[in-house]
């Protein structure tokens, strides 16, 4: 039975067909420091991508186990040809991640490029997302107890601390989520899917772009005006903390009314001094309440409607472990997704302009990665995007 995926060709297709520019920046992809694998070499330790061996499926294609030549357990992420992640981000997500290494960050172990084969090898991770394995419908078997939370919210802190004050220039995720979030065999958490990422300088304040990443995740002065600095990552990371407390997704239209939006139900806990009853109760009490409510107060302080009020990523890693204290003078209502519900996300009217005023947003509900651009009224309301040109740093 052959089991090699359909959405491979030989010749590439004539809506797959790169730029120049672009086939000038694959050209560089010999300067970069990771192993070039031929799909052959893939192919083969994969079991000609035999479906036994998947071991992960969305929007942007397939991911496969393989053992490497030398012993090396991989995942293999195959990129399909209709996937969201086209050749300029899957160069960026080389280019980026080749670079850097850190406990808390996936490590590439290389990748392929052939015709319009995009392929990425990493380091394999047993325990899945934390989307899929602490806030999917069907959890896993993992025992997420308050010190393994604890852990993994100090570790995702800290990997992005690394790429936003120690690498220069400094480096702005863009779609920090639970599904980019990956977990090892001892539940270390890895930051993931660089294919958004930015390199901004240090002489920089900002960078005005296109709007790329999750609702309910994107930080509103990135999603409404494109205006991108480190305080977005941040906000995305604020969400992320209050979704590892409470062990829910931050959107969930099943709910009542008002618990459907996880930060609003958060401030409004806050304000009533009862944080500590939307900290996961599959806990069954046994955790710091403190704590807990700490690390809430935290996600809060992250998701501030002004990004001036968002604190570093090294203050918040001391915040968490303890090492500083909690200003509550600080914390104001967050931007909350409900301010947004009467705006529209729709892209700017088309021109002759390029790809850098186009959009790329997906909704955090949906876990399978391949959400469109296009959200009613049903899943999140609306948001509108205001056109900015990408300046690529």
């Amino acid at each position: 039975m052959n089991c090699f995926p359909s959405f491979f060709r030989k010749k590439e297709d004539s809506h797959t067909r790169n730029t120049p520019e672009i086939d000038e920046e694959i050209s560089n992809i010999q300067n970069v420091k990771v192993k070039l694998f031929t799909y052959k070499e893939l192919k083969a330790v994969t079991d000609d991508f035999c479906e036994s061996n998947k071991i992960g499926e969305g929007g942007f294609g397939s991911v496969y186990k393989g053992r490497l030549k030398g012993g090396k357990i991989a995942a293999i992420k195959v990129l399909s040809a209709e996937s969201r992640q086209g050749v300029r981000e899957f160069l960026t997500e080389i280019n980026v991640i080749s670079e850097i290494e850190h406990e808390n960050l996936v490590k590439l172990y290389g990748c392929c490029l052939q015709n319009s084969q995009r392929i990425l090898v990493y380091n394999y991770l047993e325990n899945n997302s934390l989307a899929q394995t602490l806030l999917g419908a069907n959890r896993s078997n993992i025992q997420f107890n308050w010190q393994t939370r604890y852990r993994i919210c100090i570790g995702v802190g800290k990997g992005l601390a690394f790429l936003h004050e120690e690498v220069r220039p400094y480096i702005v995720h863009r779609d920090i989520k639970a599904s980019n979030i990956l977990l090892d065999r001892d539940l270390t958490p890895k930051i993931s899917d660089f294919g958004l990422a930015k390199l901004i300088p240090d002489n920089a304040t900002h960078v005005s772009t296109r709007v790329a990443g999750t609702l309910g995740y994107l930080a509103p002065e990135y999603a409404i005006g494109g205006r991108l600095t480190r305080k977005a990552d941040i906000y995305s990371f604020g969400v992320l903390v209050v979704e590892i407390v409470s062990g829910r997704c931050n959107t969930n239209t099943r709910l009542p009314p008002e618990e459907q939006y996880l930060l609003e139900r958060t401030w409004e806990l806050y304000e009533r001094k009862e944080l500590v009853g939307l900290v996961d109760t599959s806990l069954n009490g046994d955790f710091d309440a403190e704590e807990a409510c700490r690390f809430l107060k935290i996600g809060l302080l992250c998701t501030q409607d002004n990004p001036k009020r968002r604190p570093s990523m090294s203050t918040i890693v001391k915040m968490l472990t303890g090492e500083m204290g909690v200003d509550e003078k600080n914390i104001a209502k967050p931007a909350l997704i409900s301010d947004f519900m009467d705006l529209k996300v729709r892209g700017p009217p088309r021109s002759s302009g390029t790809e850098n005023t186009s959009y790329n947003v997906t909704s955090s509900s949906d876990t399978r990665e391949n959400s469109t651009l296009s959200l009613g009224a049903s899943t999140f309301g609306t948001l509108t995007v205001s056109p900015v040109y990408d300046q690529s740093l």
